[in-house]
């Protein structure tokens, strides 16, 4: 058998970035035989042997004639969704497949097979079935997650419709992060300090008020990091957001209060920003989906701001459908062609660690396959990432520095130490040093309008690294934070639209995979992320 372009990992393992062709096509008719309950298929593919071995629930079946009659008496496995494919050759013309699955009641699984190749194609010559209902994430600590718990009745701004209570969002419970105007309640910022000294709001923000007309309910307001200049899920005023499916470990930021509602099932929606990755970075270490929409697509009026270049109003769910349901409420109406194309950026991976390579080769292969995309190597952008970011960063300090600037220098002493030292940087910055910067942007856009033409998406992990321990000394934080960055900030100084989907896990942990597409795209990359299988399509 031929791998083409197999990485070493390290691991004492290989992970194929393009698994042979006939094979893959081989499981993913196997995987459409077992959805459809096409028996003659499924007999097919099982290697006509007495030996043949199918394992489930404790109980193996030895021989070809026994799987063929099980599954002319049962009918398919059910709904199920493919997040994770991992391909390992054994020996010449032997290859192990794991597929790990999940499922709409929150249940999990994994089916591994032995494919051997024959004069007559590839088969599988032993097969075992696995799963389980995994418990649902509590928040433990409930305080560190709202700043203000609800449900809070808003009322609707005078002269705005009243809430559609069979509307298409009825039911769902809307966790707001701390930087949207709500009508009667004052804007917090992450800071007991802002807090303090700010009015309350006469308004409900344009986006957040576009949730409730369709029949949303608010699960109250969450914590956000500090002025949202963060990525950590900590503040001096109310320590850390606590990760509800990685306990010990940080939320990630800023939207941390919204993520950690969501994945503790405390709420079924998040309303963030992201800035900088503050709504991908949350979603990977709390394994939720999440949207940063186009620049400037959705409102961010009556939010308060950090960095107007970059800011963007963006959600967070656990589904993906309730993700396209309530984004279809906020996006324009246009629509683009459907993503067919996704690139694989392997410069900007080498610097990952092996293990969230071969988490990031095993999603984006069931990725590609499940949507019938192909993966294809993208142009070297890691150099150029070094140059970008920087110019990025510049700028985003720049004007948080001017939005926010005379507030920090006087409360210095209340907020956290990183914190102040990203909005001094911006403070040190002359005007030439921030105008250069952005003619460095400016290139950059160029070149990734360039890449991302329609049907194409640059497909990325959401973070450097699954959630943080919250131990973890100041230094290392510092180091993955940088990493991180290279990662988010392609879409964040583009101003693209990208979508983040919790399928990497690396040991225990959630990570997510990342897609990044053309400007105006949004509903392209959601699409994607739902479409159904080919068999389900036709």
């Amino acid at each position: 058998m031929t791998l083409d372009n197999a990485v070493p990992t390290g691991l004492g393992a290989t992970q194929p970035e393009h698994p042979e062709p006939a094979l893959l096509a081989a499981f993913w008719d196997y995987e459409r035989a077992l959805l459809t309950a096409d028996v003659p298929s499924l007999e097919r593919w099982f290697l006509a042997e007495p030996a043949t071995l199918r394992s489930e629930d404790g109980a193996t079946l030895v021989g070809a004639d026994h799987i063929a009659q099980l599954r002319r008496e049962r009918s398919g496995p059910g709904a199920r969704r493919i997040e994770r494919l991992h391909v390992r050759t054994l020996a010449m013309d032997t290859v192990l497949v794991v597929a790990e699955v999940t499922r709409p009641d929150g249940g999990v699984g994994a089916q591994t097979q032995i494919w051997l190749r024959t004069a007559e194609g590839w088969r599988v010559r032993a097969a075992h079935v696995g799963g389980s209902v995994p418990a649902t994430p509590t928040i433990s600590e409930p305080v560190r997650v709202w700043r203000l718990a609800g449900p809070l009745p808003i009322d609707p701004d005078p002269g705005q419709p009243a809430p559609d209570p069979s509307g298409p969002l009825a039911g769902v419970r809307l966790a707001v992060k701390d930087l949207f105007a709500l009508r009667g309640q004052a804007i917090g910022g992450g800071s007991a300090r802002w807090l303090a000294e700010a009015p309350a709001q006469t308004a409900t923000a344009a986006s957040v008020r576009a949730l409730l007309a369709a029949g949303a309910t608010v699960a109250g307001l969450a914590h956000t990091d500090e002025l949202a200049f963060s990525l950590a899920g900590v503040t001096a005023s109310y320590g850390a957001v606590p990760n509800p499916v990685a306990p010990g470990r940080v939320s990630g930021g800023s939207s941390s209060g919204p993520a950690a509602a969501v994945a503790g099932h405390a709420a079924d929606l998040g309303i963030g920003t992201d800035t900088a990755g503050s709504i991908r970075v949350p979603a990977s270490y709390c394994g939720l989906y999440g949207l940063r929409p186009t620049h400037g697509v959705i409102s961010a009026d009556a939010v308060l701001p950090l960095a107007p270049s970059f800011d963007t109003v963006g959600l967070l769910t656990r589904d993906p459908g309730l993700l396209a349901t309530a984004a279809d409420l906020l996006l324009p109406s246009s629509s683009g062609l459907p993503v067919d194309v996704l690139l694989r950026p392997s410069d900007l991976l080498e610097s990952l660690a092996p293990d969230v390579r071969l988490a990031f080769d095993s999603a984006a292969l069931a990725l590609a396959g499940r949507t019938s995309c192909r993966i294809e190597p993208a142009p070297e952008l890691a150099a150029a990432v070094e140059v970008w970011l920087p110019a990025f960063r510049a700028v985003q300090a720049a004007e948080a520095w001017q939005a926010h600037g005379e507030f920090v220098a006087c409360a210095r002493d209340d907020l956290e130490p990183a914190v102040v030292a990203r909005f001094e940087s911006g403070r040190d910055l002359t005007d030439a040093a921030v105008a250069q910067a952005r003619e460095v942007l400016a290139a950059a856009r160029a070149t990734l309008a360039d890449l991302l033409t329609p049907g194409v998406a640059l497909l990325l992990p959401a973070s450097s690294s699954p959630a943080l321990p919250l131990d973890l000394p100041a230094e290392q934080v510092d180091t993955a934070r940088a990493a991180t960055l290279r990662l988010t900030c392609l879409a964040s100084l583009a101003g693209l639209p990208s979508v983040a989907l919790p399928t990497m896990r690396v040991g225990p942990l959630p990570m997510a995979l990342c897609l990044v597409g053309a400007a105006g795209t949004d509903r392209s990359l959601l699409e994607l992320i739902n479409r159904p299988p080919p068999w389900e399509a036709a």
